[in-house]
């Protein structure tokens, strides 16, 4: 072989072999008929890190608040990380409320996973599909696609993990109320949005109609929303906003014939919000003419009306138009099959420790509203604390043995600190002053039954954690950051010493830092609770919810457009504000197609009288148009 054809054949060889040689340069020497290559063959980390062990595999389940944290904090790098998700994409559920009404369109708030997965290297294998089935015996997740098929016809695969991080979510809670799945809205996905706010047009339509009495239009044209939580007074805020700023332009012969009611089981609404702003949102609601039935219990729903029990009026039903149900979260049947597996049948949730793994299992973790944390009590250990205190063994403790285990206490314990603070109590020692006097501190020296004396309440203090997006993208961060030093933490634990066992928690266990808390109660007002007890109510505070939340958005594009919606809802402009809220689109969103269809009806979408008559008919042009992307 002539020596230009020999080198020839190894360039290409080379060429073939790719990722091992990261640097070639071919030269051709065309005159002289001759041909110089040069090839680095320095390998790049894809080589290597074959070379090397093979990586654990991290199987995340769910892309919500919590598996999209966990994903865009974890080093990906690390570990061979997949992802199983009937959607594929991270959707901001904080402003679903405002989906329903036009405030925010869909498109501003969908986030497609793909992108988060480039952003981390594409090292990320993402799989559209939902798990019907987790087996922490033989480390498998069965999983159905429901966009596809396999070979055998029916979508299904398995997959293997090492470590299964799950992320689930958890589904409306109905409380087994006969006819709420067939007749009530829900408010927990980006299609529940949707669907609302078709919903709203179809009834405002239907008591337009010709040959209706009073009553049928105001039968059409009552809209409940059962549950006094902070969803449920978003949407009926929206809801009102839209009617009185858009609907009764485009509707006025039925304007006055809308009613709007909350129903709700509790005393007040938004219990877990201070007093003062209870009562705020209470008293806005009565000026603004929404009924608030407090203690009415819903028994049943069915195509026509809706039965509510009060023990002072007792059983009666009332016509509706469209009823939304917003009343908490319940279990997913995949949870509740995994929960039998593991002896945790007949809890509401999941249970982990402290560190979010899954109680009676090894290697899986669960997060968000699928789970909830067991914190281990004081008093189921306090034998063994007084035990690892008591260095000389001499049955008593003094205060440096105290001082000893105090911060591990309060690390592995944190319902120790709550409750001196509840106490307004300085330190620890307060709490011993408490249950010995007005002893000397020197001269404490407690025996076992002192030392139960002293921590007897503290548990008292242990609390769930809300089911809130705040808590799960927590969640996702600590866990995420856990599995970025898992390794050097095995050699180096950073948590505290191990009550029960010799040597220390590789990691110290999960705190929730609540940042605060909105509730928008319309007309461009909104309550806020944040740190230190701050309460603000007003105008200014709904300026606020706006920086807030569009801070919080995943993306830059999705920051983008929540800021441009909110400075329009700011700005007052009706007639681009009826546009953006009379469209209903003939199409579910559904991924990254729906997201650019999105934006193909949005960029059609002009302001100015003229503008707005050309823009709906293009509109709904393109949204009846097959996709062409």
């Amino acid at each position: 072989m002539r020596f230009p054809e020999f080198l020839l054949d190894r360039t290409s060889q080379a060429f073939r072999r790719g990722p091992s040689y990261s640097n070639l340069i071919v030269l051709f020497a065309v005159s002289s008929g001759g041909l110089v290559a040069y090839a680095d063959s320095r390998s790049n980390n894809g080589v290597e890190s074959c070379q090397g062990p093979p990586k654990k595999k991290v199987l995340v389940l769910g892309t919500g608040w919590a598996g999209t944290s966990f994903l865009k904090n974890l080093d990906t790098s690390l570990y061979d990380v997949q992802v199983v998700s009937p959607r594929n994409y991270f959707a901001f559920t904080p402003l679903l409320p405002s989906v329903t009404c036009g405030t925010v369109e869909a498109r501003s708030i969908v986030e497609p996973i793909r992108n988060i997965v480039k952003k981390k290297g594409g090292q990320i294998k993402f799989w559209e599909a939902e798990c019907f089935k987790i087996d922490p015996t033989s480390r498998k997740v069965h999983c159905r696609s429901n966009i596809g098929t396999n070979l055998d016809g029916n979508g299904e695969f398995a997959l293997e993990y090492d470590y299964l991080v799950i992320a689930l979510g958890a589904k409306a809670n109905t409380f087994n109320t006969p006819g709420v799945v067939e007749n009530c809205h829900f408010l927990k996905e980006i299609e529940d949005a949707q669907k609302i706010r078709r919903s709203v047009m179809n009834c405002f339509e239907r008591a337009s109609l010709p040959n209706l009495t009073d009553e049928e239009r105001q039968k059409n044209l009552h809209f409940v929303i059962v549950g006094g939580g902070p969803t449920g007074i978003e949407f009926a805020a929206e809801l009102h906003d839209y009617v009185i700023e858009d609907l009764a332009y485009l509707y006025p012969g039925v304007k006055d014939l809308v009613k709007i009611s909350v129903i709700e089981a509790g005393e007040h609404i938004l219990t877990m919000f201070d007093k003062r702003i209870t009562k705020f949102a209470e008293e806005k609601f009565q000026r603004d003419g929404i009924d608030v039935k407090t203690n009415f219990k819903v028994v049943k729903v069915s195509d026509k009306a809706i039965t509510m029990t009060n023990p002072s009026t007792g059983e009666f039903s009332v016509p509706y138009g469209m009823v939304v149900w917003s009343t908490g979260i319940g279990t997913r049947p995949v949870m509740l099959d995994l929960m039998k597996q593991v002896n945790q049948a007949g809890r509401r949730v999941l249970a982990t420790d402290e560190w979010l793994r899954v109680l009676g299992c090894r290697d899986v973790y669960a997060l968000g509203d699928c789970a909830t944390i067991s914190q281990r009590r004081v008093m189921e250990d306090i034998v063994e604390i007084f035990k690892v205190a008591d260095k000389d063994n001499s049955g008593t403790l003094t205060v440096k043995e105290i001082k000893d285990v105090l911060d591990d206490i309060c690390i592995r314990y944190p319902q120790v600190e709550l409750y001196m603070k509840t106490k307004q109590m300085k330190d620890f020692w307060d709490l011993l002053k408490e249950s010995r006097g007005n002893a000397k501190i020197e001269a404490i020296d407690l025996s076992i039954e002192d030392f139960k004396k002293a921590l007897i309440n503290v548990d008292s203090q242990v609390k769930n954690l809300p089911a809130t997006a705040q808590v799960a993208a927590q969640q996702g961060e600590y866990l995420a950051g856990c599995f970025n030093r898992m390794k050097q933490c095995e050699e180096n634990p950073e948590g505290p010493r191990r009550i029960r066992e010799p040597g220390h928690h590789r990691f110290l266990p999960f705190r929730y830092k609540h940042l605060g808390q909105f509730a928008p109660l319309g007309g461009e007002q909104a309550a806020a609770q944040l740190p230190g007890d701050w309460i603000s109510i007003g105008h200014s505070t709904q300026w606020l919810w706006y920086s807030v939340y569009a801070s919080k958005q995943v993306s830059w594009r999705t920051r983008m457009l929540v800021m441009h919606m909110f400075i329009v809802a700011m700005l007052h402009l009706p007639q681009h504000s009826i546009l953006r809220r009379a469209i209903t689109w003939t199409r579910q969103p559904h991924g990254e197609a729906a997201i650019n269809q999105s934006f193909r009806t949005s960029s059609l979408m002009a302001m100015g009288p003229l503008g707005v008559e050309k823009s709906r008919s293009l509109v709904w042009h393109v949204a009846l148009a097959p996709d062409s992307s």
